[in-house]
């Protein structure tokens, strides 16, 4: 068995496709345009090969969609937890949890998907800004 992707649909697909391509870091692997049922799907991975994540975006909706409690987050792990928080919040995005213990931080996409996204080959000795900075809303 092989665990290919993880759906979930988005309001607004291109401030979904700027934060998880240019902020995170994703690449587009294939992209689905399906007039008939009137929704995208973009398919979006770490690299070709890997699991994928799934954006749908339904076309003209205005359905509010919600996370449930069934639902916890999307895991990334990246080479530097602190490079990579500071180019997030550099472009604007709100780190909810920081990367106190060097290791762990979580950010929410647009559309409210949690991420967490933990440091590759253990954590990283703690440092300022990120030992000091408080939680921020929910992640």
């Amino acid at each position: 068995m092989k665990f290919l992707h993880t759906m979930v649909r988005v309001r607004d697909l291109e401030q979904s496709l700027d934060f998880y391509i240019n902020k995170l870091g994703l690449i587009e692997t294939r992209r689905i345009e399906v007039p008939a049922g009137k929704f995208t799907l973009v398919y979006l991975a770490t690299e070709i090969g890997s699991a994928e994540v799934e954006l749908t975006y339904n076309w003209g909706s205005t359905e509010e969609y919600s996370t449930g409690r069934s639902f916890g987050h999307l895991a990334f792990e990246v080479d530097d937890i602190y490079q990579t928080c500071q180019k997030l919040q550099d472009g604007g995005i709100t780190i909810n949890r920081p990367p106190r213990c060097g290791h762990m931080a979580f950010v929410n996409s647009p559309d409210g998907i949690s991420i967490e996204l933990l440091q590759k080959n253990g954590s990283l000795a703690p440092q300022e800004p990120w030992l000091s900075m408080e939680n921020s809303g929910s992640w």
